[in-house]
């Protein structure tokens, strides 16, 4: 069997290695081609030696084709795999520290809130781009597949107006499972779930144990987890008032409505800083900063370690290798995929993506209709499925109003900020982002203008409730768990105690 995957963005030591490592534990893909590409030349090249070695180790033939012209990766090439960070860490950095100067404290932002918002700008502005060059050199059909955020907005940019078939893939739907089954004390291969919102507001809205419903045990077991009554506050929080646990962590969700950061007193009593998933500010920007810091300076050290060996108990759970596989060889996998909705779940907007249950074979990518969500489910999505739209329609357009709406509708920052602040916020954001977001070149001429005169809105002195970054040094007190942080899809998969 020979085919062709591209991997951009392929400098990302986490997603990269760990999906090429899943492809290779499919025997039937031992002879494909692989093309590498990124935008830095440093970190394509650490990334590409490190799985060359590993596939050598395991005494397989692949020469990896790394290389800095995506056009060149992309040729002929039958599957994409997108995990891409426009603007790296510098402007993933500016969609944190700057709304909180207006007073929006974010987990993590990047899906929604205005740091989600302004990232969908950059990331629109290049996928559109990926699509151009995949409709004209890839290989006739090609599939992406879509690792990075804002997930829904950037695979909804993609289906509508970069015209490939591109699917959202995430592993929240996978955690959550994992934590539910724990909760209730049942091994996770016994629990069967169905899934369906849209990507990081899904709902466990069917949660069985042998045909038994355990919907009704689901609160019960988590305020009863000394563990978990402590770390998932919000969840639980929404669990109560909705009827449903949604896939989404602690911190990431509490920035996706209106009620748990938008007054700084109260938001210590809904999160815990054991670890930067349960609501920390700004904490998935320092984990990140911290695995880039360790990979950088760990990186001959994973050199001289054994490979990963290519088997089936080291395959992670992410879907990408298990769709790739099911198209190609006919095998059957069921996992939950962000799509375009077109009546999977009736009661959301036609247009827009979901995320929901799919089935994937020889026959391609099968999604069953869901129905109806439960109505309370239904809203909460709704709103935010809005404010994806407004986001979409801004980024094709660099059409600075309906960016503006957008960042007023989205559910926090609407909370925080007054019209007037949520302009200039704008502005501010834009003129950061300037290198990467070509589409508003004379919007960010003009917020230049704006941002030089002196009836400014001054800034607020709140700092959030952060964690300090660790050094090298600290780090190498314990070098199991930085080497984890930097090589892991999911940074938040194994989680501390509360404190």
């Amino acid at each position: 069997m020979s085919f062709k995957i591209a991997f951009i963005g392929a400098g990302s030591v986490g997603f990269t290695r760990t999906l090429f490592s899943d492809l290779m534990t499919v025997p039937e893909f031992h002879n494909i081609e692989v093309a590498f590409t990124d935008i830095n030349q440093h970190n394509l090249d650490m990334v590409t030696a490190l799985c060359q070695r590993d596939l050598e180790e395991n005494g397989l033939s692949i020469k990896i084709h790394a290389t800095t012209d995506r056009r060149e990766a992309f040729k002929d090439a039958r599957y994409i795999i997108n995990c891409v960070r426009i603007g790296m860490l510098e402007g993933f950095e500016t969609d944190v520290e700057i709304p909180l100067k207006y007073g929006i404290d974010q987990c993590v932002g990047d899906t929604l809130c205005a740091g989600g918002i302004m990232y969908g700008q950059r990331g629109i502005a290049a996928i559109l781009d990926f699509c151009k060059d995949i409709r004209e050199v890839a290989a006739p059909g090609a599939i992406m597949l879509n690792y990075s955020n804002p997930n829904a907005m950037l695979t909804w940019a993609a289906n509508k107006y970069g015209k490939v078939k591109t699917l959202g893939l995430c592993h929240g739907v996978q955690g959550g499972h994992d934590q539910i089954a724990k909760a209730l004390g049942l091994k996770k291969e016994e629990v069967d779930i169905i899934c369906a919102g849209i990507n990081h507001q899904t709902w466990y809205i069917a949660v069985k144990h042998k045909g038994e419903d355990m919907l009704p045990k689901i609160l019960p077991a988590y305020l009863e987890n000394e563990e978990l009554s402590k770390t998932e506050k919000v969840r639980i929080d929404v669990l109560k008032n909705f009827g449903y646990y949604s896939t989404e962590s602690n911190g990431h969700l509490s920035e996706y409505v209106s009620w748990y950061r938008k007054r700084p007193k109260e938001l210590e009593k809904w999160i815990d800083l054991g670890v930067w998933i349960n609501g920390e500010t700004g904490g998935y920007l320092r984990v990140c900063r911290e695995g880039r810091n360790w990979f950088e300076d760990d990186f001959p050290n994973w050199m001289k370690e054994p490979a990963k060996k290519y088997i089936a108990e080291n395959r992670s759970h992410e879907h990408g290798s298990y769709i790739i596989e099911g198209l190609e060889t006919g095998r059957v996998y069921r996992g939950h995929f962000n799509v375009m909705n077109e009546g999977c779940i009736t009661n959301l907007p036609e247009e827009s993506v979901v995320e929901v249950p799919g089935y994937i074979d020889a026959n391609g990518i099968n999604i069953p209709k869901v129905g109806d969500l439960p109505l309370g489910c239904a809203a909460v999505c709704s709103q935010s499925i809005w404010v994806q739209r407004l986001a979409v329609e801004a980024a094709v357009a660099g059409d600075i109003t309906l960016l503006r709406q957008a960042m007023l509708m989205d559910p926090l920052t609407g909370a925080v900020c007054t019209p007037a602040e949520i302009y200039q916020m704008v502005d501010e954001m834009l003129i950061a982002g300037e290198t990467w977001l070509p589409q508003y070149k004379e919007e960010i001429r003009l917020a230049k203008i704006r941002q030089a005169q002196d009836n400014l809105i001054p800034a607020k002195t709140y700092k959030g409730i952060r964690v300090p970054e660790k050094s090298i040094e600290e780090m190498r007190k314990n070098k199991e768990e930085a080497r984890k942080n930097a090589s892991e899809t999911d940074k938040a998969k194994d989680r501390p105690s509360a404190r």
